[in-house]
This record gives structure tokens, sequence and C-alpha cells, in this order.
């Protein structure tokens, strides 16, 4: 459902927000986390995790999404 950009973008929005809690039970640094996005339709959906857990898997792949012309 979201490019690659986007997915990490995403991420490491999450990643700041989590951590700006200061929650005692929480990493000072690299959370982890999996958030499941489903979208409109049953085929839509994107699952992201951490940079820094995919980023040992070497470059991403590019999703079909990756490719397309962006209109704004």
């Amino acid at each position: 459902m979201f490019s690659v950009e986007e997915k990490q973008k995403i991420a490491k929005e999450i990643e700041s927000l989590l951590l700006s809690f200061d929650h005692p039970e929480m990493p000072h640094s690299r959370p982890y986390f999996e958030i499941h996005i489903d979208g409109k339709e049953t085929w839509s959906w994107a699952d992201i995790k951490p940079n820094w857990k995919v980023a040992d898997k070497g470059p991403a792949i590019s999703s079909w999404h990756d490719g397309q012309i962006r209109r704004t």
C-alpha cells in the first residue's frame, strides 16, 4: 500500500513518538514495534516495522507504488 520511502517515514515518526514518552518500561533507543494497516480494499494493506530492524536485510525491494508517478 505504501512505498518503501513512505514506510520508512512512518516508522521514523512512530519511533520518535514512542521514545518521546520516556516510559520506564521502554528501551532508550531502538523500540521494536509492528503495525498492520488495512487499506480500503481487502488486498490493500501494509506492515510497518522499525527502520533499524529492516536495515540489516539489505536494500529494500521497490514495491509497485515506488515506480508510480506522484500527482498532486
